[in-house]
């Protein structure tokens, strides 16, 4: 499996790992009730699970680019060394992007996603090259 494979499957477990954090805070704050309801109405998650809640929303937006840039790196034949670093930052941006969220730590949230960000359109140009 190349390195952007590799970093593609992390990155996705990942999201699963925010998901579970995400549900565990957000049902804490709900309630089990409204948890298992049908959320006819739904409730607006404040503090951790609002961030936790707005920092997965961001990783699946985010993954969707990565996974095209990975698509288009294996397809294409174009691994090198520079796509293989690109997918680490990308994957080490968003490890370090969910706990700046969480903790609100500004403006480092923003400059981490922007460097994951970076990685993701460095991927996706290099095959062009």
């Amino acid at each position: 499996m190349t390195a952007e494979l590799t970093a593609l499957s992390l990155a996705a477990l990942l999201q699963a790992l925010q998901f579970a954090a995400y549900s565990i805070t957000a049902n804490r704050q709900v309630g089990p009730r409204y948890a298992m309801s049908p959320r006819d109405e739904p409730r607006q998650l404040t503090g951790a699970a609002g961030r936790l809640q707005r920092a997965l929303i961001n990783h699946f937006e985010g993954l969707i680019l990565f996974t095209i840039a990975v698509v288009v790196v294996t397809l294409s034949d174009r691994s090198n060394a520079v796509t293989q670093m690109a997918a680490w930052v990308y994957l080490g941006a968003r490890v370090l992007y969910v706990p700046a969220y969480v903790f609100g730590l500004s403006p480092w949230r923003s400059l981490i996603w922007f460097v994951g960000f970076l990685a993701t359109l460095a991927m996706l140009v290099m095959p062009l090259m």
